[in-house]
């Protein structure tokens, strides 16, 4: 058996890398498809750090690991899209949270089903047994604090 590899280290990252960029350009040309043209990448994140129960953009801005001014952008274009609405906070009249609205929402379980038409794919292009294998590995090599949702600015200048 031949244990030799002629594969560059560098190749992987960028594999890795093409493997994502290749799922959220997938995902996000299916969500334009569906209603959801204004949909980004950067966009998809703000509405999971904001989650079910809503968030400060002060916290949006620490999950995304961006500065507050920076997530204060994104909210407000995601609230011209509808996607997120303000709410002023009961206790605090100064400070507001940023919820996700109906549309929001529904780009977020489009998405989720996207991607599980996506894994789909990959399962008939490789074989279900080769791909629950390569997301075992990955769950084994990554860890688990990695898995977060400031990819943009940590990617980013």
């Amino acid at each position: 058996m031949d244990t030799t590899d002629d594969t560059a280290g560098f190749e992987l990252p960028l594999l890795l890398l093409g493997g994502f960029r290749s799922l959220i350009d997938e995902l996000h040309a299916e969500l334009a498809r569906q209603g959801h043209p204004g949909v980004r990448p950067g966009y998809g994140f703000a509405m999971q750090a904001i989650g079910s129960h809503g968030a400060s953009t002060s916290e949006i801005g620490q999950r995304l690991g961006v500065s507050k001014q920076a997530a204060g952008k994104t909210v407000e274009r995601l609230t011209e899209l509808g996607y997120v609405r303000r709410i002023p906070d009961q206790a605090d009249r100064r400070r507001q949270t940023v919820h996700l609205t109906d549309h929001g929402w529904d780009a977020l379980q489009r998405s989720a089903a996207v991607f599980e038409q996506l894994r789909a794919q990959w399962a008939q292009a490789i074989g279900p047994t080769r791909l629950r294998d390569l997301e075992a590995d990955l769950r084994r090599l990554v860890p688990e604090h990695a898995v977060r949702l400031d990819v943009a600015s940590w990617i980013g200048p």
